[in-house]
């Protein structure tokens, strides 16, 4: 399965759109967009297809304890800015080497230097469901064949 497959199953009623903030952003902001959107974490972009960054709710979580203040800071503050991404047409079980290996939860899908998509470990979990239900169908299918 590839990236491109798992991307086509996300679609909702806004498509593909990614939801983003800018770095300039307060990480009140921020916390209002994960909870409105319902995800963990949001690419951070000046113009909405750059990856400029990513921010977390743990990045939140993790300079939280040095006071409240940090909430109405900016979201650069916080926000890694070495991203690691993917393209499109790479495989999941690629992709849950890198999310494994670096111990990262969410991936920004990047085609020609522009933001296409963002996959999140729950949706690698659900595409790898997906699969071995239709693999476990297929094989019992085949032996009540016989």
């Amino acid at each position: 399965m590839r990236i491109n497959d798992v991307l086509k199953g996300k679609q909702s009623a806004d498509g593909d759109a990614v939801v983003t903030i800018t770095p300039d952003a307060s990480v009140r902001e921020l916390l209002a967009l994960l909870a409105r959107h319902n995800v963990g974490a949001l690419i951070v972009s000046v113009d909405g297809s750059s990856v400029d960054g990513i921010v977390s709710e743990r990045d939140v979580v993790r300079k939280l304890h040095t006071g409240d203040a940090i909430l109405d800071g900016p979201v650069s503050a916080i926000m890694t800015t070495q991203v690691l991404s993917c393209e499109p047409d790479a495989t999941v079980d690629s992709l849950m080497v890198l999310m494994t290996e670096h111990r990262i939860r969410h991936v920004p899908v990047v085609t020609a230097g522009r933001l296409t998509g963002i996959i999140s470990i729950g949706d690698v979990v659900k595409s790898r469901m997906a699969e071995l239900e239709f693999e476990r169908d297929q094989l019992d299918s085949y032996v009540h064949q016989s």
